[in-house]
């Protein structure tokens, strides 16, 4: 247990881990509440896709930016800029939902608002996380534990978005969402950081994106590991934005089988980030990647088929597991072979992959499940990650060779 929480001996990442998995738990209650209240007005897939296409389809094409501005500002003070626009969003939509007036534009516009914001504080947490546990030794642990505090939250705040949803309606989930926003601004004020080297500002935002670029292309590790995450993202993500089809109309249940299922899936990523931060070091983690690849299409395959709540929430978990341990594992490898000055670059670019792909995969599949049916739509989303689980297999021994010397250096 030791090893496992290791990052956590350091007084700065203590305080960030708290202070994050509130502001998560959160974060998934208004994801959850925003979800079901927009099914809820339309009962459209599509309207359910394009929701989670306006809060995420930003980071796409803001992330690599967001990723030059890190490289660039303090970072504690970025990070207290964005969560305070985050506090904001979360406020407005609690205040429109009390007053009756809520309507679908404004869950899509504050979707959208979020989105931006977390174009740039993604990069901001991500390339954070070294300067909070102070070296590389504990890098790859507080990544995972950051990864585990994500998924910790995917188990808490659906669950309890189920039960506030029933209970008191989407407006208290906004509102506690809100809230939460203020551990986390407490936190980032109580560290004690040493003095961070100068920005860079020499160079334009565009000559530090483009560098960010050839070195992602040019490391074929790095270009196998963004065009999985990116092919993944695409086809085997859009599920989550389809579960409350599969949660009312497939299963028969209501907003807390939805939080059952979302929870289920959250429950494998948990045991794939627990995983990870019990490793003592980087080395295999490609293998991992791979057969993760084939844990998430299987799972999606068979749940696409499943017609009972309790197969359902047995095979989620694998879903769940593979997706999570593929974005985090490539995170580790990309902070460990990145260059100190163009780590936040390099991370955005996993960022955009990841975050950024997953909207528009998600419009696609929701357009998809209008016309085909939500089931044949994340069968053939599972089938398509298993072929590219099967595609990254086949370049294990290239990863290998030229991922050892930078694992023996760092």
């Amino acid at each position: 247990m030791k090893h496992l929480l290791r990052a956590l001996g350091q007084r700065n990442f203590r305080f960030y881990f708290i202070g994050q998995s509130a502001s998560f738990v959160g974060t998934w209650m208004q994801q959850i509440a925003l979800a079901w209240l927009i099914y809820r007005l339309t009962g459209s897939p599509f309207m359910l896709g394009l929701a989670t296409f306006a809060g995420n389809i930003p980071i796409l094409f803001l992330a690599p930016f967001g990723g030059v501005w890190s490289d660039r500002l303090n970072r504690r003070r970025a990070m207290m800029l964005t969560q305070a626009l985050s506090l904001i969003q979360a406020a407005v939509l609690a205040g429109l939902t009390f007053a009756g007036q809520i309507e679908v534009w404004h869950l899509l516009a504050a979707a959208a608002f979020l989105g931006v914001v977390n174009a740039f504080d993604t990069p901001l947490r991500q390339a954070f996380l070294l300067e909070m546990v102070g070296s590389r030794e504990n890098l790859p642990n507080a990544i995972a534990l950051n990864s585990l505090m994500m998924n910790g939250s995917r188990l808490i705040g659906p669950a309890l978005a189920g039960v506030v949803l029933a209970a008191a309606g989407e407006a208290w989930c906004f509102l506690l969402n809100a809230a939460s926003y203020l551990a986390m601004l407490a936190a980032l004020a109580a560290m004690r950081l040493a003095a961070a080297p100068p920005p860079r500002s020499g160079q334009n935002w565009l000559a530090g994106l483009r560098e960010a670029l050839h070195f992602a292309w040019r490391f074929a590790p790095s270009r196998y590991l963004i065009g999985l995450v990116a092919l993944v993202s695409f086809v085997a993500t859009p599920y989550a934005s389809l579960m409350p089809v599969f949660a009312r109309d497939l299963l028969g249940g209501d907003a807390s089988t939805l939080g059952l299922l979302v929870g289920a899936s959250g429950a494998g990523a948990m045991a794939g980030v627990l995983y990870l931060a019990g490793r003592r070091g980087a080395a295999g983690l490609e293998r991992l990647i791979a057969l993760a690849g084939f844990s998430a299409g299987i799972g999606l395959v068979l749940f696409s088929q499943s017609a009972t709540l309790w197969l359902s929430l047995a095979l989620l978990p694998m879903v769940g597991f593979g997706i999570i341990t593929i974005a985090a594992s490539a995170n580790t490898i990309l902070q460990l072979v990145a260059p100190d000055a163009m780590r936040g670059r390099l991370i955005s670019l996993h960022i955009a992959a990841f975050l950024g792909v997953m909207p528009v995969g998600s419009l696609v599949f929701g357009l998809l499940a209008e016309r085909f049916g939500a089931a044949a739509t994340v069968a053939a989303g599972g089938t398509l990650c298993l072929i590219g689980a099967l595609w990254f297999a086949t370049r294990l021994d290239i990863m290998r060779n030229l991922l050892a010397p930078h694992y023996a250096q760092r």
